[in-house]
């Protein structure tokens, strides 16, 4: 029945936009996307790179996810934890697991993102 991920939604307070493109393309890279006409009065902002497509829209009253999240994978941690740390967002380590580093930070709103690199056992 599936046959792939189309883009995953997160949620952002109302009238945040500026912070939303600051983090997911300023620091993570990926870029803001044309949102459809009949959906861009409802705010929010969507973003894409490639076949990567994350939405956020807007949430009356928000509450950021804390436990469910989306995990992005990264070409290399290292150098993702350096650019966090050039942006001045704080992050945490969590247990690796086999075959995966990992990561986590929270975007201007508190949802959590996990960054993964894969790498040989």
């Amino acid at each position: 029945m599936l046959l792939s991920l189309h883009h995953i939604q997160l949620a952002m307070p109302a009238g945040r936009e500026t912070d939303a493109i600051a983090f997911y393309s300023g620091v993570l890279g990926l870029e803001p996307a044309e949102k459809p006409a009949p959906l861009r009065a409802r705010g929010g902002v969507w973003f894409e790179r490639g076949a990567l497509r994350v939405h956020l829209g807007t949430e009356q009253p928000f509450a950021p996810a804390r436990k469910a999240h989306p995990a992005f994978q990264v070409a290399e941690l290292d150098a993702t934890i350096a650019r966090l740390d050039r942006a001045g967002l704080p992050w945490r380590r969590d247990i690796d697991l086999p075959g995966l580093r990992r990561i986590y930070v929270d975007d201007p709103f508190g949802n959590r993102i996990e960054l993964l690199e894969l790498h040989a056992e």
